[in-house]
């Protein structure tokens, strides 16, 4: 597709707000991964796979000339996921922190240079010779890679029967609506991109269907949960509610203080809820015995 030759206002506007979006998204999960001072459910492979879509993404964007704000996303979005992959190092991994400060900041150097020579490349080609193809295939990579990255999760959503663990809510609601906004940006243009409108679309999609799987999973664990309030216990300290949970894919449990019940196989949840079971019966037990002795 040929570079857009203007941009109107509206296209502007709806690309500023998607921008501030994706600029912002992972600032939750950021955080939450800082606050926790853990990875869990977050994979390294998504977001390193999404930094280096920002290569090609915004080597495309500038050399279709899309509205600006849509051309400073993608490099935003390369950073914070690069962030993120470098968080997932050092709690996950047991990184020391020098050793990822140097690896990101060797990538970033690296993703410069190369957006840097596609550029030149694309801009060169379409200028002396009117080629599109090249401008198609950078698009292609970028959608592939940026897709890629959220191949990880459905595997996640699989191996822990629909629940979304590790990452931040706040940061899904943003980034569905910076795909939103963005796909709407497109839209305003003079001309429709149908390669990046496709990406937009997608994202919000995937997004949504996490908010899905998460609410079956709320919805098919509501009893457990609500007994899970009664005692005041947590979801995963729960022998019954670990056994659930374990019943599909086998996972590790997270592994939890020892004030606290943990079980990490479907053998050892039956033991502790039989164990439960039994010294409530003999907690009944004695308060009838206590009972009958008073009277």
């Amino acid at each position: 597709m040929a570079p857009q030759t203007s941009i109107p206002p509206a296209a502007n506007v709806l690309g500023t707000i998607g921008t501030i979006c994706w600029c912002v998204q992972l600032l939750p999960q950021l955080y939450r991964s800082y606050r926790t001072k853990s990875t869990e459910g977050v994979p390294p492979a998504m977001m390193f796979l999404w930094s280096a879509s920002g290569v090609p993404f915004g080597a495309y964007a500038i050399s279709q000339k899309f509205n600006i704000p849509l051309q400073i996303q993608p490099q935003c979005f390369c950073l914070f996921c690069l962030m993120s992959w470098g968080q997932c190092k050092y709690y996950s991994s047991g990184w020391k922190k020098v050793k990822i400060f140097f690896t990101c900041v060797a990538i970033l150097l690296v993703d410069a240079g190369l957006q840097g020579v596609l550029i030149f490349g694309l801009r060169k080609g379409y200028n002396d010779k009117h080629l599109e193809w090249p401008l198609t295939l950078v698009g292609a990579v970028a959608f592939i890679l940026l897709i890629s990255g959220y191949m990880p999760i459905p595997f996640e959503l699989i191996r822990r029967r629909g629940r979304v663990v590790g990452i931040d809510f706040i940061f899904l609601i943003i980034d569905w609506f910076g795909a939103f906004f963005s796909l709407l940006s497109l839209v305003a243009q003079n001309t429709f991109d149908p390669l990046f409108g496709t990406l937009y679309a997608l994202c919000a999609c995937i997004e949504m269907s996490m908010f899905v799987s998460h609410g079956i999973w709320l919805l098919r664990t509501r009893h457990l949960r609500r007994m899970c309030t009664e005692l005041g216990v947590d979801f995963d300290a729960y022998p019954p509610a670990v056994e659930w949970q374990n019943s599909g894919i086998k996972v590790p449990c997270k592994q939890y203080p020892s004030s606290t019940v943990h079980c990490t196989t479907d053998t050892e949840a039956s033991a502790d809820t039989a164990a439960v079971k039994q010294e409530s019966g003999a907690g009944h037990s004695a308060a009838a015995t206590l009972t009958a002795s008073e009277v």
